[in-house]
């Protein structure tokens, strides 16, 4: 017996079969969204340090409320410090 045959068969499987693909397909679509986010990096060869790449002014959370964002400066001294060893040829 197929499916399409079981279904003409037993018509109340048709709303679940219905709700289970719309269920499925967007659980599908937004697996591929979160995936082609910018947040989320999946090739570490081309950029092996992502978190210098991020932007201190750009809230990165789902919900910001009366929040201020700037750069810490401890950090931005650090990054300096260490972009100006890597354009001298510097390693650690």
């Amino acid at each position: 017996m197929g499916f399409f045959q079981l279904l003409m068969k037993k018509k109340e499987l048709i709303p679940l079969v219905f709700f289970m693909t719309v269920a499925a397909a967007g659980a599908s679509s937004f697996a591929v969204y979160s995936l082609r986010k910018s947040d989320v990096i999946l090739d570490r060869k081309r950029n092996p340090e992502p978190w210098e790449t991020v932007d201190p002014t750009v809230p990165t959370k789902l919900v910001t409320i009366n929040q201020e964002w700037k750069p810490i400066e401890e950090l931005q001294k650090v990054r300096r410090a260490t972009s100006l060893n890597r354009q001298r040829g510097v390693s650690s």
